[in-house]
Parts: structure tokens; sequence; C-alpha cells
């Protein structure tokens, strides 16, 4: 298996092979160079050691206007890894690794141009990744592009567009009333932590990675509210020597406007008073400081338990949108709910979160009866 981050990998014959990008073919494919010791720590050393050798020759003889888009692509990676969170480079690193420098990486900076990137996007759509995962890809390439240009803008051909695909919006899945009522009385019947935690979603409208990173000390019994101050999720392991490939981590959510406090109703209140162990720095699901539930863990059980209802096409952001959907039948003020829910603004929450039944639409109907049209 390959350390972490790096293509460093140990042999049958006990040795270390250490596996970098020396070139590139003139069809843009890599050309690979090898570094081989006895040791992990060894090899990586010989491998940085060729690796700088490398890079001293090539910019002692190669323009900056000549190198391959895909050394400034690491270059922008690189630099990107103070600045943003931890799961925004996982993301960006995923993207390069995977999409952007296998296909645009070979290519020379004279030879960019607005025909190349759009075949690398009707590629893109051949693999069948879905717009939102195809925009984000072309979004780092559109990055990379401008850090290029900063650096001089004559490396580059002066018009480069790229056309980013449009979001295709899809029918949102929101619980009926009596799909809500039947998992509800369902997830009571038999309450345990992760039932516990889907109902809590339920009543809440909060995230998944929220629930599971809730501590006791977020929650205010007294002032029936609920403070949500970290969001748990599961990252790829970049650091090196890494024992496994992802690992579980604590991270504040992805906007300010997510860190907030909601009141909680009093169904959710007595539902946290029938929780035994509510010490401050234990997790609410578990009621333990060190042991939690993590998101897949709890994505997989809501999935059996709708199962086990007979209730299909859900997912725990699901339980979300059907929060959302039961406050505006009920009239909730949408400032208010915008809040609760961490979004940036009421309109994001209008286009996303609210979506009218067929029940709520006769209602309104009928205000129009109640004046004679």
């Amino acid at each position: 298996m390959p350390r972490k981050g790096e293509n460093i990998y140990k042999r049958r014959d006990d040795r270390w092979e250490a596996r970098y990008i020396k070139g590139y073919k003139p069809d843009g494919s890599a050309r690979y160079g090898y570094c081989y010791a006895k040791s992990y720590r060894e090899v990586r050393e010989k491998l940085n050691a060729q690796k700088a050798a490398e890079s001293y020759q090539a910019g002692a003889v190669q323009p900056a206007a000549a190198k391959r888009f895909g050394v400034y692509c690491e270059e922008w990676l690189s630099l990107s890894r103070s600045r943003v969170k931890e799961s925004t480079y996982v993301k960006y690193e995923t993207v390069i690794q995977n999409h952007i420098l296998p296909e645009l990486g070979g290519f020379r900076l004279g030879a960019l141009s607005s025909i190349l990137i759009e075949q690398f996007s009707r590629k893109l759509f051949a693999e069948e990744l879905s717009p939102r995962t195809i925009r984000l890809i072309l979004i780092v390439v559109h990055s990379v592009i401008g850090y290029i240009r900063r650096q001089n803008p004559s490396y580059l051909p002066q018009n480069i567009e790229i056309v980013y695909p449009k979001d295709v919006k899809k029918e949102t899945r929101v619980l009926t009333r009596e799909e809500q009522q039947k998992l509800t009385a369902y997830l009571l019947s038999s309450i345990d932590e992760c039932r516990f935690g889907v109902l809590l979603a339920l009543i809440t409208g909060l995230r998944i990675g929220e629930i599971c990173a809730l501590r006791w000390r977020d929650i205010s019994l007294d002032d029936k509210t609920l403070t949500v101050a970290f969001t748990m999720m599961r990252l790829k392991d970049t650091a090196e020597n890494a024992p496994q490939k992802t690992k579980v981590v604590l991270v504040e959510p992805k906007s300010g406007a997510s860190q907030r406090t909601i009141p909680l109703t009093d169904l959710a209140v007595d539902l946290c008073l029938t929780r035994k162990n509510r010490t401050p720095d234990a997790f609410v699901l578990t009621g333990d400081s060190e042991r939690f539930i993590e998101p897949r863990t709890l994505q997989n059980r809501l999935h059996t338990y709708t199962s086990e209802c007979g209730i299909e096409g859900v997912h725990f952001h699901t339980l979300r949108h059907t929060f959302a959907t039961r406050c505006v039948e009920v009239g909730f003020e949408i400032k208010s709910l915008s809040e609760i829910l961490g979004h940036t603004g009421p309109r994001f929450t209008l286009e996303r979160y609210v979506h009218s039944s067929m029940e709520l639409k006769r209602d309104n109907m009928r205000k129009l009866t109640a004046i004679g049209c």
C-alpha cells in the first residue's frame, strides 16, 4: 500500500520504491522516474532530493511560460493549504489529482484555450459526473489560471473562456405528514442513541454532521436552546505516515451563519431529558466524551429505519427539508427559519428548502375563494 499523499510503495523484495513525475510525453501523458531504498525514510529523502534537483534544473533551462499546467496546479494547491479549511483542501486535492492533472496537467501554458477547456468539460460529462462536481472542477481550473495570470499575464493566451454547467434542480424528497408520523412513532417505540439522533434531526432541522458533533455543553435545557458550534465529517488523511486513509474530524461549520443558537420545542426538551448521561463534554448521542457516532453510521441506521417503515427514497438531508416544509406549513416567518437552518439569507431558504405541499396549495387557493375569486 502507498503511504498517504505520495507514490511510495513497499515492494515484495522488502525494498521501498518511490515514483514521481519526471516529465511529460508529447501526447501529454506523464513520464515517471523512480527511486529505491531499504527504508521508507531513506527513499523519501531520495525522492525529495531528486525532485528538488530536477525542479532546479528545469527552472534553469525552462522559462516559466513553457512549464506545464500541472506544475502550476500543484503550486496553487500548496499555497491553498494554509488559506482554506482542511475539508476544502481535501476537495481541491482530489479534484486536481483525479481529474485536472490526468487531462490538462501535461499541456504547456501556451496550448491552453477555450476549446481545450470545453473538450475537458465534455469529457467530464461523459464520465457521468454531476453538474455540481463538474462546476467545482472548472472553478479550480479557473482559480489556477488566475494564479498564473497574477504571476505574469503573458504566460497564457489572452482569452480563455470557461462555460460552467447549469445546476439541474431535482425534485427534493420531503416526508409527507403521514410518513413523518409513522417514522416518529417507530423511533419512539424503542429509543436508542441512533434513533434519538434521527428524531432530533427531524424536529430541529440540524445537518447530520451537526447532530453527530453535538455535546451536552451545547444544549441548555433551562433556556430550551441548542447551539451549533461544530460539525463532524470524515476526510482523507493527508498527513505523512497516517495509519488509515481517512479520519473523523470536528470542524467549525461551513459558514458563519451555520454557527447558531436555536430554540427547542417541548418535544425536543423532553427527548433530551430521557438521556441519562448529560455531562458537558459527553457527546449527545452516546453520552460518552470519547465515543461518538459518525455521520455515515447514522445515515446507514436511517436507511434501516425507513426500510422497516416502508418509506422509500429517504436520506438524512430529507429530514432537514421535511423540517423546513413543516415550518412553512404552520406559517413560520421566513427570516427566522433561515437563521434556524443556518443559511446565509432568506433567499437561499426560499429557493432550496421551501417545498409547498398540495395541501398547502389548496389552503392558499381557498383564501382566494374567501374574497370571491
